[in-house]
């Protein structure tokens, strides 16, 4: 992972600490799920205007240095840029392993269940969730729409 952040999300990091705010916390007061906030933070999602509006007034970040940023037509979200593969942090690591050997057995099961084809997935939320007996297990649901490709 490109170790240096954007201005305005160092400033957004800033503004969380300082604040001593979670991405939950921050995401309950947008009506957001706390892994957009998260892919926002980082660069990887853009936010609409209503949600700089309230980013603003929660992070006490000037509403123009959000604007400048994310409002600019420029500016695209960072996608798939995250490390360079085998990631050295250790959790994403065991992502990546999770995907190297169940990546292809879960695209069989997505296109058994939905047909050939599928190209892309959309509209999707994820959640965290601590479960099980004394709360030591992470719980994370992946949910959205499967896109087959298109037809010519």
């Amino acid at each position: 992972m490109d170790s240096k952040l954007s201005f305005i999300s160092t400033k957004l990091f800033e503004a969380k600490i300082s604040k001593k705010l979670t991405f939950a916390d921050i995401g309950n007061q947008l009506g957001r799920n706390e892994v957009w906030v998260a892919a926002v933070f980082y660069g990887q999602a853009k936010p609409e205007e209503s949600d700089l509006k309230k980013l603003s007034e929660l992070l006490d970040i000037p509403e123009k240095y959000l604007l400048t940023d994310f409002n600019d037509e420029t500016y695209f979200p960072s996608r798939g840029r995250l490390f360079d593969l085998p990631p050295s942090d250790p959790l994403l690591y065991r992502f990546y392993e999770i995907l190297q050997v169940y990546g292809y057995p879960l695209k069989s099961v997505i296109n058994e269940k939905f047909g050939d084809g599928i190209m892309s997935a959309i509209d999707f939320t994820t959640n965290v969730e601590k479960t099980g007996e004394n709360q030591e297990r992470v719980k994370i649901t992946f949910e959205g729409k499967f896109l087959p490709f298109k037809k010519w």
